[in-house]
């Protein structure tokens, strides 16, 4: 029996972390204690290290995870392997010399995570090899994808109903970010879970503005100009509806003085690759791409979400704009929607051949079209969609529970808790320390950014598998000057200690100097 202590114990020594998040700590006990779970948790709430920590204590064993991007496994095998946890991705972008020795590898138990994809685990060799391996439990990430009523259905992610009958004494944990009642009880059903413990979070991200604006051709474009204007500086994601519009918005940008990154499915992987990580690295501020990206994008910061067109589905607009504001502190969610989206559509649904399929993304339709048309909170509206009875009617903190016409002018949303305040800031500290510290912290950001990248450079990794956003504000804020001011860092194990604390106290005192 793992103990609490233990756990905790290792969250700091590899996460960097003194304490969990909501629910994590309750999800990681059910999966130690070998119990099948469903959890639902928003985006940026933490759903990676509820299976990642169980893996790392389970010495000898290993956790395979079942994820549909290629480029998430990369990121999560790459950051797992700088914290100290052996893991491993076996996927088609690997030369089939190296896959083989993955497997071999993974049969003599040297890794503790273990990725692979839907697709992988539905070859008639998989199963076999798998019953080779001494597996810890299963983990599946974007599991609402195994439904036929969820926004993303994936066809091979139905394969997945075949580990309970395959291992049956192993426990399967499922996690997604964006479910219904009816596509949570699915999940369940499909994948044969066990009087699964269940982990709702709520999905009212109080957090987040949202803004809901339809407009004409004409002034859509100079309305992300103003947009973008008022968050200058900050790191915003724009979804474009089509490829072409993507090239298109990146240019009319540029000629507004605005430098963007494109970013959709038909570029080449190394190109999709470096644009993300210029945006990751923030060369460059503002990324305009299809829905292609976004998924497993583990970017704390970011200031706006801003949608060019009319989403399909109310989990996938809750789901691309909940990527703002993952560190808590306030965020824009704009939808600046056009009446001839609806026309396009309606036209993708009425090429729907099979009819059950047809009719529920008729359903998705409309249920987008009455949140954006109603004139009931928009917070309430996404908590109702997913099974809460919220007990407010407003929430302060949208168009609709503010004054719509002034919707551009608005004030920062309100947030029901107070902002974080510099630690090292004490009660008495005068109005010019303040603004002194806030200058050194904001200049300090930029000198660790500059470093930070270059060490992921000289490691050829992108630049958060260094280190975080959130852990580069917690140097600013802390200031560090010894090792042991640098561990009170939330995010700074000692694992980043020993691999760069010496670095990061020499760049902080090269800034002052």
């Amino acid at each position: 029996m793992i103990s609490d202590a233990q756990i905790l114990k290792a969250l700091q020594r590899h996460w960097g972390y003194k304490s969990f998040r909501p629910r994590q700590a309750s999800i990681v006990r059910s999966i130690l204690d070998g119990r099948d779970t469903c959890a639902v948790m928003p985006t940026g709430g933490g759903k990676s290290l509820c299976y990642q920590l169980p893996a790392a204590l389970r010495e000898g064993k290993t956790a395979v995870v079942i994820s549909p991007l290629i480029a998430l496994m990369h990121d999560q095998v790459a950051q797992l392997t700088k914290i100290g946890i052996p893991a491993v991705f076996l996927n088609s972008s690997l030369p089939a010399a190296e896959q083989a020795q993955t497997m071999r590898e993974a049969v003599e138990g040297k890794y503790r995570l273990l990725y692979v994809s839907p697709e992988r685990l539905a070859r008639a060799d998989t199963a076999a090899w798998l019953r080779q391996i001494p597996i810890s439990f299963f983990a599946i990430d974007e599991a609402h994808c195994i439904s036929e009523w969820g926004h993303e259905f994936r066809p091979e992610y139905r394969h997945l109903s075949r580990l309970r009958d395959d291992f049956p004494a192993q426990a399967i944990a499922a996690f997604t970010a964006s479910a219904t009642r009816h596509v949570r009880h699915d999940i369940i059903s499909q994948l044969q879970l066990k009087t699964p413990d269940k982990y709702i979070a709520s999905f009212h991200r109080r957090n987040l503005r949202y803004i809901v604006k339809e407009c004409r051709s004409f002034e859509q474009m100079d309305m992300l100009v103003d947009v973008l204007h008022r968050h200058a500086g900050a790191n915003v994601i724009v979804y474009s509806p089509t490829i072409a519009r993507v090239g298109q918005t990146v240019e009319f940008l540029r000629r507004n003085g605005i430098e963007s990154i494109g970013y959709h499915g038909q570029m080449d992987s190394v190109t999709r690759c470096r644009n993300q990580e210029i945006w990751m690295a923030e060369q460059r501020r503002v990324l305009v791409g299809t829905i292609a990206f976004g998924l497993g994008i583990n970017k704390a910061t970011v200031r706006a979400v801003i949608h060019l067109s009319l989403p399909k589905s109310i989990e996938q607009y809750y789901q691309e704009s909940g990527r703002a504001g993952r560190d808590g502190e306030p965020a824009d969610c704009i939808l600046l929607w056009q009446k001839h989206d609806v026309g396009l559509l309606v036209h993708f649904i009425q090429q729907i051949e099979e009819p059950a399929e047809r009719e529920r993304a008729w359903q998705r339709y409309h249920t987008m079209r009455a949140f954006v048309d109603s004139n009931v909170c928009r917070h309430r509206q996404i908590c109702v969609h997913f099974g809460e009875s919220p007990k407010w009617a407003s929430c302060e903190a949208c168009d609709v529970c503010t004054d719509g016409a002034d919707w551009l002018n608005a004030a920062p949303p309100i947030v029901k808790r107070p902002r974080r305040k510099r630690k090292a800031l004490t009660a008495g500290t005068s109005p010019i320390q303040c603004k002194q510290a806030e200058q050194l912290g904001s200049g300090l950001r930029q000198f660790l950014r500059e470093w930070r990248l270059a060490v992921a450079k000289k490691e050829s990794v992108p630049a958060f598998v260094v280190m975080h956003d959130s852990v580069l504000d917690g140097i600013c804020l802390r200031n560090p000057r010894t090792l042991t001011e640098l561990e009170e860092v939330r995010g700074f194990g000692p694992r980043k200690i020993s691999s760069y604390g010496p670095e990061i106290l020499a760049a902080v005192q090269r800034y002052r100097s």
